[in-house]
Formats: structure tokens, sequence, C-alpha cells
């Protein structure tokens, strides 16, 4: 039904298909890696086995993406322990973000500065937006507890920067930061600092300014009078 259903994950079964096999290898790989990285203590094949296959993994990110579904949701959803959601999201996520956005056979997009370049050469317009996503509450004595505090709506959230072509396909997606972020303030170049950005005031325009609509050597009376 997941798969079947597009409003679930947003995209084809299709291309479900084709991550599920560009990506699973990847993460097989890693798995292997993790297991040859520790001294063995059981027999090849011995122990548990995953009760949430790689598939399963795949559609459990991309409904928490699509949808902000929490892990207790999905938990209940698949059969399995909130902390088997939250290790399979964390698994899939960096080798979904690694894979980057496809915008045509052989051009795919990984970083902001592609994107943006991508879209100078080709004199596209972008979008950019903030979006948030709500998150469990952090425990009690964690630090900076306070900081995936919204003082938008008072939720626990984490936010991110997103960019998209005028159609409103995807590019790019910054990496999560602690909700407590206000659209004024960035990191800065201190770990742990912030930094405050005003915005330029916007000035009156002038009587004879040019009219970029016109071409560059017009002009456009702004006021009274000829």
């Amino acid at each position: 039904m997941i798969i079947s259903d597009r409003r679930i994950t947003g995209l084809s079964s299709d291309v479900i298909a084709e991550l599920d096999v560009e990506v699973g290898p990847l993460w097989h790989e890693r798995y292997q890696a993790r297991l040859e990285s520790r001294p063995r203590e059981r027999a090849v094949g011995a122990g548990a086995k995953h009760r949430l296959v790689f598939v399963d993994r795949l559609l459990a990110t991309l409904v928490h993406f699509r949808h902000g579904v929490t892990h207790d949701v999905l938990a209940c959803w698949f059969g399995v322990d909130r902390a088997t959601i939250t290790r399979a999201i964390g698994e899939v996520r960096p080798l979904l973000a690694a894979l980057g956005c496809t915008i045509a056979a052989s051009v795919r997009l990984r970083t902001l500065a592609e994107v943006i370049d991508h879209l100078g050469a080709s004199g596209q317009a972008g979008i950019i937006d903030g979006t948030e996503i709500r998150v469990r509450r952090p425990a009690v004595g964690r630090r900076d507890r306070e900081k995936f505090i919204s003082g938008k709506n008072k939720q626990n959230v984490v936010k991110a920067m997103v960019l998209t072509d005028a159609d409103g396909r995807l590019l790019f997606r910054s990496p999560a930061q602690p909700g407590k972020l206000c659209r004024h303030h960035g990191p800065s170049a201190k770990p742990g600092g912030r930094r405050r950005y005003r915005l330029p005031q916007a000035r009156p325009p002038s009587r004879h300014a040019p009219c970029p609509s016109l071409g560059p050597g017009s002009r456009v009376h702004h006021g009274r009078g000829p």
C-alpha cells in the first residue's frame, strides 16, 4: 500500500524501486563494514535477524520526510521498536543526501554551490524558503535543550532551508538546525555563537530611476508631474 499510493511518500513506485536498487547495496556495504570492524563473537549467520528489511527502512524514511511522522507512529505502523525506526532513518538519511538531486539523465546536483551554478547557467529562477519539522522533546538534563523550541509556534522543532526551481521541484535542502533560530540570526563563525543579520533598508525610488522592464536605458518617473 505504501509503494502503490503516491500520496504517502510523494514518489512513484518506479522511483522507489530505483532508490532501492541504488541505495540498497550502499546500505548493505556499510552494514557489513560495521560488523567486520569489531571482533566476531558468534558464527556467521547466527544472531538476531532484521525485522525491518532495507526497503522498509527506505519507506519509513520517505514517509518521515514527506509528512513529518514521529518515530513512535512509524514504529507502530511497521511493527518494530521506536529505536529501530530511529536507527533506520539515521542510516538511510545520509545515503539519500549523498545522491543529490537528479535533474537530467547525466546531471546530478549535490551541493548548494552546484545548484546555484545550475540555476545561473540555465537562466532559471530559484525559490528559497524555510521549513519546520516537529521533533520529540529532548530529555531532561540534555545540554541546550531549550534551543529546539521555536519562538513561532512554541513547539520543539528543527528548521531547514529549502531551495526549489520555479516549478517547485526540490533542488537542495540544508542540514537541519535547532528550532530556536529566527530569520535575522544565522550561525556565527565561532562554534556555538550567533550573528545578527540586518536586512538592508529599502530606499525610496529616485524620480528618474531606471526601469528594468523597459530596458537599461529607459527611465520612469515616480511622483506627480511630467
